[in-house]
């Protein structure tokens, strides 16, 4: 017998020996059965190109699920998320979508619990006093309530999906600072800023009393802020006010999605080399 002979049987009693033991490869593995949950930032809105089924809900080809989904090609996939959801419309309608079946879930959402839109219609409409003291106010009740609303939310999706790998992502910090900047002064630049970290600091916090992983955007969006001279999150659009303070395509493309594909653990190019391997 050959030598490649030989080393070619022993792969594939190996492979066989790991498939009955439930240890095969990622790339032997069945795919994943993806659904995608949450908030404007998990369905894409700012990023155009809305599906016409998703009406109101603006979920976009360009969100990082859909993204995510093109290029690793999982099991099946669907997306509920939707622009203004809040936990009580994750536990209300969206986790229908999951079940015993599921092996991924997605999840950005308690922005509009803690009251994003709310918030940055004061700023750019009041100005910078008042854009400091809502967001103050803002914290206040965040630090009250979003934690309890958040386990809540988790723990419903934990119910319905319990085979699932869940992924909850953060919000990115919308401004660079150190810049000149039309719109609102520095120092409220820097408070509302604040209040995104408190958030994400929350979110954080749930998603390990959950036992899920907590995939934070804040880093890679660094550089590509409201301010910068290259950045990924929409200022005020007046001519398309729902796009204001969400991620571009470019968001989606480069901040959101690399972020969850490496929380997933397994991206297309692994994939693919695992393929040819």
């Amino acid at each position: 017998m050959t030598r490649s002979r030989t080393l070619s049987l022993l792969a594939g009693v190996l492979s066989a020996t790991l498939a009955v033991l439930g240890l095969a490869t990622p790339a032997q593995a069945a795919g994943h059965h993806y659904v995608a949950l949450g908030d404007s930032y998990a369905s894409g809105v700012g990023a155009g190109s809305y599906t016409t089924e998703s009406g109101s809900c603006k979920r976009s080809t360009k969100a990082f699920s859909a993204l995510w989904a093109a290029a690793n090609a999982p099991a099946s996939y669907k997306s509920v998320a939707c622009g203004g959801a809040k936990t009580t419309d994750v536990i209300n309608s969206q986790v229908a979508a999951l079940s015993a079946q599921t092996t991924l879930v997605s999840i950005t959402i308690g922005g509009n619990d803690a009251g994003f839109g709310t918030i940055m219609s004061t700023c750019a409409l009041q100005g910078s006093s008042a854009c400091i003291a809502a967001v103050d106010a803002a914290q206040v009740q965040a630090r009250a309530n979003l934690p309890g609303l958040l386990d809540r939310a988790y723990a419903a999706i934990r119910s319905k999906a319990p085979n699932a790998k869940v992924v909850v992502l953060s919000y990115p910090v919308f401004y660079q600072l150190g810049t000149v900047c039309l719109g609102i002064g520095e120092a409220a630049r820097a408070k509302v800023n604040e209040g995104i970290n408190l958030a994400d600091s929350l979110i954080a916090a749930a998603a390990a009393r959950a036992g899920f992983t907590f995939a934070d955007v804040r880093g890679i969006f660094v550089g590509h802020q409201i301010c910068s001279g290259n950045k990924w999150i929409h200022a005020v659009d007046i001519l398309n006010l729902s796009n204001s303070y969400h991620p571009m395509a470019t968001g989606q493309s480069l901040g959101y999605l690399p972020v969850f594909t490496q929380a997933v653990g397994q991206s297309a190019t692994a994939k693919k080399a695992g393929a040819k391997a």
